[in-house]
């Protein structure tokens, strides 16, 4: 049977923190109103075109977030890395990997998409540290969990429906049932099943510790429903 500092570890390296901005394409460092056009279509051609106009401020943070990491834990040159190529930028860490990048809204190419993504965390203790928490302070809004075996969203919407909001626990879902939007009662978010992963949004942008913590509570309230269909998500 595994300890429980091994089953942390499985359940954070499992997890990916998200946080999304946007903002107008020409409001980008690079964008020259004398020179450019908006966008106003979504393809490799105007992809790459963002990832010029963006490539100012991709480096900066990146680099931002590299200077910070190394001072926080005391990283050598061997430990810590930094790519920067087109509208992406990867920090990649001896504990945990950063990805920055740009994207072009599909419904207005005017404006861009910037998806910063903490992943690969590979000790379940690293949420735990202040330096940590504080290095990503206000940097994600979401919480992507990988099902490894998947799971049926009709099955997950059935058996939440079910119960009859017992627990706490309610269910939306348009009508195609691509997804459902799952929610917990005591916890400020909504939890979207999409059958590969479950990622829980909140309202508000949060500190790694903050939005692990409250996704724990949507995981003991699926492990407390004793379903095989519920507690097996997670």
């Amino acid at each position: 049977m595994a300890s429980q500092p091994d089953q942390k570890n499985e359940f954070v390296s499992r997890i990916s923190l998200v946080g999304r901005s946007h903002g107008a394409v020409k409001s980008l460092g690079g964008f020259k109103k004398q020179h450019h056009t908006v966008p106003d279509a979504v393809n490799a051609a105007t992809a790459a075109f963002l990832g010029k106009l963006c490539a100012g401020e991709l480096a900066a943070e990146g680099e931002k977030y590299y200077q910070r990491a190394k001072q926080a834990f005391g990283y050598k040159r061997t430990d810590l890395a930094l790519e920067v190529t087109g509208p992406a930028a990867v920090l990649t860490a001896k504990d945990f990997t950063l990805e920055l990048a740009y994207a072009l809204e599909r419904e207005n190419p005017a404006s861009y998409r910037l998806t910063r993504t903490l992943h690969s965390l590979r000790n379940g203790a690293l949420v735990d540290l202040p330096e940590f928490d504080e290095l990503f302070a206000a940097m994600c809004t979401s919480v992507v969990f990988g099902l490894t075996k998947g799971a049926k969203v009709e099955a997950v919407i059935d058996e939440v429906e079910a119960r009859r909001g017992a627990g706490g626990l309610t269910v939306t879902y348009p009508s195609d049932c691509r997804h459902c939007i799952l929610a917990v009662s005591g916890v400020d978010a909504e939890v979207v099943c999409d059958g590969a992963t479950l990622e829980m949004r909140f309202p508000r942008a949060g500190s790694p510790q903050e939005l692990v913590a409250a996704f724990a509570a949507v995981r003991s309230a699926f492990a407390l429903a004793k379903n095989p269909v519920l507690a097996g998500l997670l």
